[in-house]
């Protein structure tokens, strides 16, 4: 971890704390190892997040509505190791967060607003058809990011290393296509 960074006009921001994507990613492989060695299972979450959507649908759908789903039928809601491990980053995730100063509530990021107007609307439903996509992707590739690239790789399975490569891939092509500098 580094106590300065630079800001976004090129400037020190001091006290702020980041982190090193070295560290992390040891971090990473170690907690790898650790659920492999202590759960029996590769670090994965869409399943416990279907999982969740599921059982946060009952109410809304009705219990036999979400039974007679294929999906949920196959994965009811359980509180398991998957279920612990999306708590857990959303709370590492926030942690994380006020460790660097970074956190903030924000309906319309700079970068976005740059890009595609101030529109919190227009931004909500980018949000969630992205949402839908990724979900959709890692659901229909039988793991997310998590399990086909981190535990696939970790692993040298090729769908892991297949799934990492299209991954980058994918990335910087929509990073281009979104946010290409105006000229």
């Amino acid at each position: 971890m580094s106590v300065s960074t630079l800001d976004g006009a090129g400037a020190r921001v001091a006290g702020r704390v980041d982190w090193t994507p070295y560290l992390v990613g040891v971090g990473i492989g170690v907690l790898s190892w650790v659920v492999f060695v202590v759960v029996n299972a590769p670090l994965g979450i869409t399943t416990s997040l279907a999982q969740v959507s599921g059982g946060v649908a009952a109410p809304v759908l009705g219990a036999d509505a979400v039974a007679a789903n294929s999906y949920w039928a196959k994965n009811p809601l359980k509180l398991d190791y998957g279920t612990l491990f999306l708590v857990g980053t959303m709370i590492g995730g926030f942690l994380s967060a006020m460790t660097a100063r970074s956190f903030r509530l924000e309906s319309v990021p700079t970068l976005w607003a740059e890009r595609f107007g101030p529109s919190a609307g227009k931004r909500f439903v980018a949000a969630f058809l992205g949402g839908v996509i990724a979900m959709y992707g890692a659901r229909l590739a039988n793991g997310c990011t998590s399990g086909n690239g981190i535990s696939g790789g970790l692993q040298l399975a090729l769908s892991g290393w297949t799934f990492l490569a299209a991954m980058f891939v994918a990335g910087i092509a929509t990073a281009f296509v979104m946010f290409r500098v105006k000229a």
